[in-house]
C-alpha cells in the first residue's frame, strides 16, 4: 500500500480509532486522525491530526476541506467516533439520547456527506462504518446505544445500495467489548429512578468485568483494515466474542438467545 492511498479516520485519541490510524500508517497509507483538541492529542506516528468536532457541521467541512487540500482525494473513511450510556429507556432523557445520536448517527451522516463528492468525483472509495454487537444484539440497560448503532446499520446498508454506482462500498465493523474508553468509561443516565438500581447495577458490573477482560483494540483494529483495504462485504466481525455472537444471532432461537443475554448481564430469569 502506498502513500497515495490516503485514509481518513475519526476520533483517533485513543483506543480503536488511535490502533486503527497507527495500523493503517504502518501500511504506507497517509493518514489523517481526527481529534476535537490538537493540543491535547498525544502524537501519533505517521498520521497528521485534523481538528473536527462531528457533531459540528462547519467542523466537519473545515476538516474534510483541510484533508483535500493537502491530499487532493480520499480514498478510505473510517467512522469510528462515537460515545454510549448506560441506562434504562424509560430513565434516558431527550437530551442525553439526542446527544447520542447527533454523536453515533448524525455524526456519521456529515463527515459522509462531506466525503461523498470527492469520492463520487474519483469513480472510487470505501467507507468503513464502526457500529457494535448492540446493532444486531440489543443489550439491557443500553436501548438508545443499540437504537444508534442499529440506525448505523440501516444506513449503511442503504447508503451502499446508492454508492456502488459511483465505484464506492460502506462496509459495517461490528466490534464487542474492547478495552477502550468508550467501553470503560461510557456515563450513567443523570436522572435514575430507583426501581432499576438494582439490575441496573448489576449490568454496570457485568460490563466492567467484561471491559476488564476483553481484548485491545488492536484486533478491532485489524478488522478495520481488512474492511476497509480488502475484498468488499458488508459485514466484518472481530474474531472471538464478536464473532461469536454473531453466529447465535443467525442461527439460534430467539428464545434461548434471550436467555443467554440476560444471563451474562447477570440478570433474571423473567
Amino acid at each position: 500500500m502506498s502513500k497515495s492511498t490516503v485514509v481518513i479516520v475519526t476520533g483517533v485519541s485513543s483506543g480503536i480509532g488511535r490502533a486503527t490510524a497507527e495500523k493503517f500508517a504502518e501500511r504506507g497509507c497517509q493518514v489523517f486522525g481526527t481529534v476535537r483538541n490538537i493540543p491535547k492529542a498525544s502524537p501519533l506516528p505517521g498520521v497528521q491530526f485534523v481538528e473536527m468536532d462531528v457533531r459540528d457541521n462547519d467542523s466537519v467541512k473545515r476538516g474534510i476541506q483541510f484533508v483535500i487540500d493537502r491530499a487532493k482525494h480520499i480514498d478510505v473513511l473510517v467512522n469510528n467516533a462515537g460515545v454510549a450510556m448506560l441506562g434504562a429507556a424509560e430513565e434516558t432523557s431527550i437530551d442525553e439520547a439526542t446527544w447520542m445520536f447527533d454523536t453515533n448517527v448524525l455524526g456519521i451522516l456529515r463527515t459522509t456527506q462531506a466525503v461523498l463528492p470527492h469520492m463520487r468525483a474519483q469513480r472510487s472509495g470505501r467507507i468503513v462504518n464502526v457500529s457494535s454487537v448492540v446493532g444486531f444484539l440489543p443489550a439491557p440497560y443500553m436501548g438508545l446505544y443499540s437504537a444508534s448503532k442499529h440506525a448505523v446499520e440501516g444506513m449503511s446498508e442503504t447508503l451502499d445500495h446508492e454508492v456502488r454506482q459511483f465505484g464506492i462500498r460502506v462496509a459495517l465493523v461490528e466490534p464487542g467489548f474492547t478495552k477502550s474508553n468508550i467501553d470503560a468509561n461510557s456515563p450513567q443516565v443523570t436522572n435514575k429512578i430507583s426501581a432499576y438500581d438494582a439490575e441496573r447495577d448489576l449490568v454496570s458490573r457485568a460490563v466492567a468485568e467484561n471491559v476488564g477482560s476483553a481484548s485491545e483494540p488492536d484486533g478491532v483494529a485489524s478488522t478495520i483494515i481488512g474492511a476497509a483495504l480488502g475484498t468488499w462485504r458488508m459485514r466484518h466481525t472481530p474474531k472471538g466474542e464478536a464473532s461469536l455472537l454473531s453466529k447465535l444471532r443467525r442461527f439460534m432461537p430467539a428464545g434461548p438467545v434471550d436467555k443467554s443475554l440476560r444471563k451474562s448481564f447477570g440478570l433474571g430469569k423473567k
